[in-house]
């Protein structure tokens, strides 16, 4: 299973890769492979204000739509639209062609409350037995 070591993950499947005041926010490759074939991401607003936890996106896939979780609060600084005409993206680079937003993180402590590479492979792992 494909779990980048340089970024942070939520329980709901979602990373964020951190530089400075910045995330840069995707699903992992664990979620686009429970989705199957993504059909359409709807992307958050540039501007967007949103907190951790809370509703920023959706991807829908031929088996099922899914709500994607802001990782860490912050605002909305950009959104990958090449998602639009590609969602399939995500699939194929869920950690990097496949990003879906960035954002500029307003509370940079809220870090502490997302797992690290080593702790979501464990979590992963229990969710399969």
């Amino acid at each position: 299973m494909d779990i980048p070591k340089d970024r942070f993950y939520t329980k709901e499947h979602e990373w964020a890769s951190i530089e400075g005041g910045t995330a840069y926010v995707g699903i992992t490759d664990y979620a686009q492979s429970s989705l199957g074939d993504i059909t359409f991401i709807g992307l958050p607003k540039i501007g967007d204000m949103i907190k951790q936890t809370e509703f920023c996106a959706t991807v829908e896939s031929v088996k099922a739509a899914s709500d994607v979780y802001a990782p860490l609060s912050g605002k909305v600084t950009a959104v990958n639209k090449d998602l639009v005409a590609h969602p399939e993206l995500v699939n194929k680079h869920p950690y990097d062609k496949g990003q879906i937003f960035v954002m500029e993180i307003s509370n940079p402590d809220e870090k502490a409350n997302l797992m690290d590479e080593e702790a979501y492979r464990s979590y992963v792992e229990g969710l399969s037995k």
